[in-house]
């Protein structure tokens, strides 16, 4: 499985429908993706949420990245990540 970050920002229509029900929503099509979520934050600044996610490849990320604002009015961009020690193995 590769780890990737989803950071949403809300649309003006998408920040209305904000509840516990489509937070649930969201995370059932990660699963239904072959997904597992890690963790889920709400924010501040340039975007308003933050979910890390693990999928066995970037065709799950995309399908569910792009059903979930679709569903949501959420925008997101999916974004592949590695941790550092991965990452000092790959290029050490």
């Amino acid at each position: 499985m590769a780890t990737y970050i989803m950071l949403g920002r809300y649309s003006t229509e998408g920040i209305k429908g904000t509840s516990k029900e489509r937070t649930k929503t969201v995370v059932d099509e990660i699963k239904k993706n072959k997904g597992k979520v890690s963790a889920m934050y709400a924010m501040l600044g340039n975007y308003d949420l933050c979910f890390v996610v693990d999928f066995p490849t970037n065709n799950e990320a995309m399908k569910a990245s792009v059903n979930i604002a679709k569903a949501t009015g959420i925008g997101f961009r999916t974004l592949p990540a590695m941790s550092v020690d991965e990452f000092d193995k790959l290029i050490c």
